[in-house]
């Protein structure tokens, strides 16, 4: 792949200290994963994304940093750092990082210092007021778990902003040292290897925060900034940012009002993917064909990242409440299953009754979707949730791997592990593991491992232009295409349970010997295209023409 790697990557997401742990401390840790690369190589995975990796006293999963130049000890060092990104090149995978730096923990020195006197050189790193600000319990990003976005702070005599917890300060990105340092703190880890970030909270960190104005005033020309500082450290360095504002905010995130590709490179589609999420709940494409129509039109090298599932909750707040409220019918209809009067914490998997044809369609769906499919670990062997788990760490449990205790993660004593491992249930590790998995050739984790093959072996996915087919189809199925200079790929997708015939003769014209390429059966050959069958919940990539040889 060339500079445009990440057109037509396989995005695969973990947190490191649940991951594989390799001295049995209970903790994963970086050697852990090391071992674990052929497998993920083997799964098709061509980028891999960590999770916060910096020291934290782990309030909040890593999210609240106090050092953001070294690996947290739990983890490892900064030579067993070095060494994946090594061993990771050699299997052909990228390694991105989350950069969370529009906070700190609230025990990072800078804060510690700024706090310590109004004289410290680290006073106006961070935001204060003097007074008690008037948007004091406005834009809580964690509704239900925070009560207020400005504190007071005893020592420093002053209030100060936190857009997300209490323990985790904003810094101020009014000022030019806290930008310098940003891009330092990126240049270090370009320089070590890695191939770019994910970026956290973007629209936080353009916040140039006035004290009583919940609506201050954003600085894009800084996204502008750090991609040009980025691509002048390492050239083929991505930045996939987290954005989830409205539609017609998006493109200002990838580039200026002059139509200039030069802010980031990648945003996650939070739009379609709640409407996805809506899709399948109502087994009706028509949100999702809404969704597809309303995407904004982006600059060239402007690319989105697709997802059912991350690391966070699924996120419904861009639906309506009727519709969020359909949602939650579906897949969380249990109230500890929902999160911030907004979201779902549940795996994929038992969202849909483990029901292995539902699991194949959904990710199918996602990913011929437009755009780079991100995949959360776990998912591609239908782990569940432990819903006993307080927040987000419900989907955030060990991986599954074997038979053995702790489901091979780890063989520390139970009590030791940073989480629990699911053991009981349909989901329990003695049930799915990837060991189980990986000898059957008809398992979830075979399947996918073929469906990722056949993604690398259609560009026009990633690359191209996706678009609804505008035919006549029986209800629930969704049939879209994707051109590409490579060729054209057709894609069949029955949200429904009955079976159908679709006709795609307008195609006839520009189909080349048309084939299945991946598909929930064995269909036989298509012929003509008057009337392709689908079953129920089944689904058919096609290959309709090829440009180029293979």
């Amino acid at each position: 792949m060339g500079d445009r790697w990440y057109s037509e990557a396989v995005v695969y997401c973990l947190d490191i200290d649940t991951y594989a742990d390799s001295d049995g401390d209970g903790v994963g840790d970086i050697r852990g994963l090391i071992g674990r690369l052929d497998y993920l190589a083997r799964l098709g995975v061509t980028c891999l994304w960590l999770h916060p990796i910096h020291p934290s006293p782990n309030r909040d999963d890593g999210y609240d940093a106090t050092d953001f130049y070294n690996v947290d000890p739990r983890f490892g060092t900064l030579g067993d750092f070095a060494e994946l990104l090594h061993q990771a090149q050699n299997r052909g995978i990228r390694v991105i990082i989350d950069l969370v730096v529009n906070h700190t923990s609230d025990e990072h020195p800078w804060f510690q210092s700024a706090r310590s006197s109004p004289d410290s050189p680290y006073r106006d790193w961070f935001v204060w007021s003097d007074t008690e600000p008037a948007d004091r319990h406005q834009g809580m990003v964690f509704p239900g778990e925070q009560d207020e976005t400005w504190s007071y702070d005893r020592t420093a005599k002053a209030w100060f902003y936190h857009r997300f917890y209490k323990f985790q300060p904003d810094l101020n990105f009014a000022n030019p040292k806290v930008r310098a340092e940003i891009k330092k703190i990126m240049s270090f880890w370009l320089q070590l290897g890695v191939a770019g970030f994910r970026m956290d909270a973007v629209p936080f960190i353009i916040e140039l925060t006035e004290p009583g104005n919940p609506n201050s005033p954003k600085d894009f020309e800084f996204l502008t900034e750090l991609r040009q500082h980025v691509q002048w450290r390492r050239g083929d360095a991505v930045l996939l940012a987290e954005a989830n504002v409205e539609p017609d905010q998006l493109p200002t995130f990838f580039g200026d009002a002059g139509g200039s590709g030069n802010r980031i490179h990648m945003l996650f589609d939070f739009m379609l993917n709640g409407r996805l999420m809506l899709a399948l709940a109502r087994q009706d494409p028509e949100s999702l064909i809404e969704g597809l129509r309303d995407t904004p039109k982006l600059p060239v090298g402007g690319q989105w990242a697709t997802f059912l599932r991350n690391h966070d909750e699924i996120d419904l707040s861009r639906l309506t409440t009727e519709q969020r409220n359909q949602v939650y019918a579906q897949f969380g209809p249990d109230e500890d299953m929902r999160i911030y009067d907004r979201g779902i914490r549940r795996r994929l998997a038992p969202m849909l009754g483990n029901d292995r044809r539902r699991v194949e369609l959904a990710y199918a769906l996602q990913f011929s979707l437009r755009g780079t499919p991100v995949l959360r670990y776990g998912e591609e062997i239908g782990m569940g949730e432990d819903l006993s788990l307080p927040g987000r760490e419900a989907i955030r449990t060990p991986m599954q791997w074997s038979y053995q205790p702790n489901a091979g993660f780890s063989t520390a004593d139970p009590e030791k592990l940073v989480r629990p491992v699911i053991d009981k249930g349909d989901f329990g590790y003695q049930t799915v593991n990837v060991t189980a998995q990986r000898g059957d050739p008809k398992s979830l984790l075979a399947w996918f491992e073929r469906m990722i093959r056949t993604l690398r072996e259609a560009p026009e996915i990633g690359s191209g232009s996706t678009t609804h087919i505008d035919v006549p189809v029986p209800a629930g199925v969704l049939a879209h295409r994707a051109d590409g200079p490579t060729g054209t790929m057709v894609f069949l997708h029955n949200l429904g349970t009955d079976d159908v015939e679709v006709d795609l003769s307008t195609l006839e014209k520009e189909a080349d010997l048309p084939i299945d390429v991946l598909a929930d059966r064995g269909y036989g050959e298509l012929g003509k295209l008057g009337a392709v069958k689908l079953t129920g919940h089944g689904y058919r990539w096609i290959r309709l023409c090829r440009s180029q040889p293979f």
